[in-house]
């Protein structure tokens, strides 16, 4: 039998030394002071248009208060999602994880939680029909092609706040392409089936429905894009995407409001 101690090993040099990999941290996405702030700022304009538009509504008879009915909800519905926002609730992590590929040492896993408030897309499928409803009534338009178009906002903002929380960037981008072909079907619905109704109308509600219309698809274009820019693809700060959510969400759920019953309180009297 050999005993290993007697027997001559030939000698090995030296290993090198191995380079170290520090497993990353976390990357915590999280609101900031300056969207807490206009979280807070957003939640006392539409209480303060909410009580405008009742206080208004109850001024006109009853036979014409349902637009002023419509618009009330929209901002009541906008308050209390924006006042769930500012109070800490309303919202959940979304979990990713980010491959890094390093040249010289093992690749690594960056996993980035970030903040996306799920009560902004409940209150989107809340106001966004209530806003079809009303370009309807205004234009004249058919049951058929409003249910088309209620429909297709619901698969709008349904599939974007799956692709907000979606996985695996491929499934993610898949559901914001199909939130933007819902929108292209709102467009339909209301620039072209709601032009040709509003056609037969009095030439001050004709250009009411063009003006509100427009405006109205002009803002809702803007929200896939901030989808793509901020929970998809991560480029923006959670407090620059609560600030640009808050101005559309003013736009579309408050100016729009004023500019409506203005307006047709003007064509009325």
């Amino acid at each position: 039998m050999i005993d290993p101690t007697t027997v001559d090993f030939p000698t090995v040099s030296s290993v090198g030394p191995v380079p170290t990999v520090i497993p990353n941290r976390p990357v915590y996405q999280e609101i900031g002071g300056a969207g807490h702030r206009t979280l807070w700022v957003v939640t006392v304009l539409m209480l303060l248009s909410s009580l405008v538009f009742f206080i208004l509504a109850a001024r006109v008879p009853v036979q014409k208060r349902l637009f002023h009915v419509l618009v009330s909800l929209i901002t009541t519905i906008s308050f209390l999602s924006y006042f769930a926002m500012a109070t800490g609730g309303g919202k959940a992590y979304n979990h990713v994880t980010v491959h890094e590929h390093h040249k010289k040492v093992p690749d690594t896993n960056q996993d980035v939680f970030r903040e996306v408030y799920w009560v902004r897309y409940v209150n989107w499928g809340l106001t966004f029909p209530l806003i079809l409803i009303i370009l309807t009534l205004l234009s004249g338009s058919n049951g058929a092609s409003l249910l088309v178009a209620v429909s297709a906002n619901l698969v709008m903002v349904v599939t974007g706040a799956i692709s907000a929380y979606g996985g695996p960037s491929g499934r993610k981008w898949a559901w914001y392409t199909i939130a933007c072909l819902a929108y292209l079907t709102i467009v339909y619905q209301v620039a072209m089936h709601g032009r040709r109704a509003a056609a037969s109308k009095d030439n001050r509600t004709k250009t009411l429905f063009a003006s509100l219309s427009g405006f109205a698809l002009v803002v809702l274009l803007v929200y896939p894009v901030i989808w793509a820019a901020s929970s998809n693809a991560r480029r923006m700060s959670i407090d620059a995407e609560i600030v640009v959510y808050a101005i559309l969400d003013v736009l579309l759920q408050g100016i729009f409001g004023y500019w409506l019953l203005i307006s047709h309180d003007s064509m009325s009297s």
